[in-house]
């Protein structure tokens, strides 16, 4: 089926060539050809009538370098007809697609039927004017005390998980996914989950969770597998958020996007650049990532006008462990802050194994507080922070001294971040947490420490929610 009658939309006049010179990897270098335009999209149809398509990544004076999304196999250099087609690569975007399986091109691969009613979108997007931009500050709830506690997602923010291999970042985007929710009522809300390069059996865990959860009705899912030629692996992410600014900005959702293995993108983008014989950069990856990555991350967000917004979580693995890789290097810069996964909490039993020493939310503080979260929030946030960072420090000198030599108050502080890391940061997979449950559990915790300690929580707060005076509040109330 050539793409005029796959999408039913009049195209421009296709210019056609049967001049392949060359095909490495997944590249075709067609000469002869001067009009090309960058990111055009292309028929490539074989001598047996096989179609398959493509895009232009280079253009000079006499040819034009070809990536085709299927994969270069079985592509003979003779008898090959290419025909660029003077448009960009666009998908059909519509609220049907909710509930739905779909490759990187957006065709339905769940078994149903094609997508009827939409609109045809650009999938690089519309940049968003950075002057019609609004500030990110509604709290989204993803039921996660970590999360929602310490580094909390804010509506239109771009907030990575950090992991690495072998730790639960799967589940944990699974359980986001199925958890998150805007408080306000009659509040609209979506999840566009991206699966970028996964093994198949990743993608059934995804599947039945979603389906057996119940949170498939409202995610759309965009998937490529690892064997997947590179091509798709790239425009993954970009058809998914394409959905995601139809639904936000069109129909006026809240949309929270998943992508998830942005180092499998990067990957498939060095391999790309390698069979282009690019000058690499750091480690081997192209010098334009920084400016790449951009592309996707800023389409996240919030606009002036518009009711829906678009909230993004990237989920990226470094390799071996290394979060100076130039992959969360370069997101970290761009993004506005990390959660980072940890494996020493991992191997102890601990999910989520978050860190919350490394972790931060950039923007947290806009989005918590009176009429958002709580008014104790962020005093609270402040003083777990403090109080276990204080607990690790004395973690290491009991390893050297002994926890008897420690006071009574350090040895306080170490039955703080056991009661923290067990009862505040763990929690089930099918765990759902209110931010008011969340925040009992962490005064709970706190309550171990001496008031004197709680150095960064007003007296206000602490008269009114720690736990010693609301004991004494509900007995008195049941007296009179």
């Amino acid at each position: 089926m050539s793409l005029q009658q796959a999408t039913g939309k009049k195209l421009a006049v296709a210019r056609e060539y049967e001049t392949v010179s060359e095909i490495k990897g997944p590249l075709l270098i067609v000469e002869g050809v001067s009009d090309a335009a960058y990111d055009e999209i292309v028929e490539v149809e074989l001598p047996n009538g096989e179609i398959r398509r493509g895009r232009v990544l280079e253009t000079s004076t006499n040819y034009a370098v070809v990536q085709v999304f299927e994969g270069t196999t079985g592509i003979p250099v003779t008898g090959t007809k290419v025909r660029f087609l003077a448009r960009t690569l666009e998908i059909k975007v519509s609220d049907e697609m909710l509930g739905r399986i779909f490759n990187a091109l957006g065709e339905p691969i769940d078994g149903g039927p094609p997508i009827v009613s939409g609109v045809w979108r650009d999938v690089n997007g519309d940049p968003l004017n950075p002057a019609a931009r609004n500030y990110p500050e509604d709290f989204i709830q993803t039921g996660i005390s970590a999360i929602d506690g310490m580094n909390t997602l804010v509506r239109g923010q771009k907030l990575p998980i950090f992991s690495g291999s072998g730790l639960p970042h799967n589940m944990l985007a699974a359980q986001i996914a199925r958890q998150a929710t805007v408080r306000r009522e009659g509040e609209e809300f979506a999840v566009v989950f991206a699966a970028i390069g996964i093994m198949y059996d990743e993608f059934l865990f995804f599947k039945r969770f979603f389906e057996e959860t119940g949170a498939l009705k409202r995610t759309a899912m965009f998937v490529t597998l690892a064997d997947d030629p590179p091509m798709l692996r790239l425009v993954t992410p970009r058809a998914a958020l394409t959905l995601a600014e139809h639904l936000a900005f069109d129909l006026g959702m809240h949309v929270l996007v998943i992508l998830t293995d942005m180092t499998n993108y990067c990957e498939a983008l060095r391999e790309i650049s390698a069979a282009r014989e690019e000058v690499p950069g750091r480690q081997g990856y192209p010098g334009y990532m920084y400016s790449d990555l951009a592309s996707i991350y800023e389409r996240a967000g919030r606009a002036i006008g518009k009711k829906g917004s678009i909230t993004q979580m990237p989920i990226l693995t470094m390799p071996n462990d290394d979060i100076t890789h130039p992959i969360p290097d370069l997101t970290g810069y761009i993004t506005e802050g990390q959660i980072v996964l940890s494996r020493e909490l991992w191997n102890r039993g601990i999910y989520p194994p978050i860190n919350v020493l490394m972790s931060l939310s950039r923007l947290m503080k806009e989005g918590i507080g009176p009429g958002k979260t709580r008014e104790d929030h962020a005093n609270v946030s402040d003083q777990l922070y403090a109080a276990y960072a204080r607990a690790q420090e004395l973690r290491q000198l009991a390893t050297i001294v002994g926890e008897e030599s420690l006071s009574e108050v350090d040895r306080k502080y170490l039955r703080f971040a056991e009661a923290f890391e067990q009862k505040f940061l763990k929690q089930g997979f099918y765990e759902n947490r209110s931010i008011e449950e969340t925040l009992e559990i962490a005064w709970e915790v706190l309550s171990i420490l001496p008031e004197s300690e709680l150095f960064k929580i007003k007296d206000e707060y602490i008269k009114k929610y720690h736990p010693k005076y609301r004991k004494k509040t509900q007995n008195q109330q049941k007296k009179s």
